[in-house]
């Protein structure tokens, strides 16, 4: 939905415009005002709520960040083994 909205903010201006517009959403107090709002949303959400989910997310976010830093150690592993190289 946020996106939408910019979009149709932006959509009618000239491209000698957009930094008027853009920079002040690159600001950090929007960055904070923003990062704030998102967390509210979701203590509201699941928090007060009692939901299962928040157990889920960080399941599903430990086991996406252990890949994602695992990953470059095997594709050097994947590399070395085409090769011809012997563990």
């Amino acid at each position: 939905m946020a996106w939408r909205a910019f979009y149709n903010e932006i959509r009618t201006k000239k491209v000698t415009n957009l930094p008027d517009i853009i920079k002040p959403r690159l600001s950090w107090d929007n960055i904070k005002k923003s990062a704030d709002k998102a967390v509210d949303n979701y203590i509201e959400k699941y928090i007060e709520t009692s939901s299962p989910e928040p157990i889920f997310h960080v399941c599903f976010g430990g086991m996406i960040f252990s890949y994602l830093i695992n990953l470059p150690h095997e594709r050097r592993h994947l590399a070395h083994q085409e090769a011809g190289g012997h563990h």
